[in-house]
């Protein structure tokens, strides 16, 4: 089955989960990751990756001793990813994103330079969506980066509470067009 196909059938039926029906656009993936330092990065988590459309981007570009933390919930897409990458610098995670800071300890790390996100907040309840948002803060090292997509401006204020150096961009590129919130800590 083609991703797209895979993509589609997995939000009908995980439309709380899978925020999209469609992968991510190249032009939403240059967008996302434009503001990382992959040179200094060392640390990063990607929440969310579906079919690992961004996931690709960051090990292309990511440093060969860095190390990469993939938090996956869809039980699909994490099938996938595990046929997919093999990569040792990826660790991957069938567990929620509200963890990243267990995981950072069982890994023998203290902080995440970068957290990329594509997980969908406005399909959360607010609690969910404060708890992810504080989990990544408290997990990024001061001044690290949050990048979150959206497609709506919905979580924009719940975003800024947490991360009060926030730009936005607008990626009309991608299906369908979406907001990257480019935050600091």
């Amino acid at each position: 089955m083609s991703k797209k196909k895979s993509f589609l059938r997995q939000f009908w039926q995980e439309k709380k989960m899978v925020g999209a029906m469609a992968p991510s656009s190249r032009f939403l993936a240059q967008k996302m990751l434009k503001d990382i330092d992959f040179e200094t990065a060392r640390v990063i988590i990607e929440l969310g990756p579906g079919t690992g459309v961004f996931t690709d981007k960051i090990l292309e570009f990511m440093h060969p001793d860095a190390r990469l933390l993939v938090f996956e919930l869809n039980d699909h897409f994490m099938e996938q990813l595990r046929k997919r990458y093999t990569d040792p610098r990826v660790r991957l995670i069938h567990d929620s994103a509200e963890k990243i800071q267990e995981y950072l300890d069982t890994e023998g790390l203290t902080h995440a330079d970068v957290v990329v996100s594509s997980l969908p907040l406005a399909n959360f309840p607010k609690e969910l969506r404060d708890s992810i948002l504080h989990a990544a803060d408290h997990a990024l090292l001061e001044n690290g980066h949050y990048v979150q997509f959206q497609y709506s401006l919905q979580s924009k204020k719940q975003i800024q509470k947490v991360f009060r150096k926030t730009k936005i961009r607008f990626t009309p590129l991608n299906f369908p067009p979406a907001f990257v919130y480019a935050c600091r800590k």
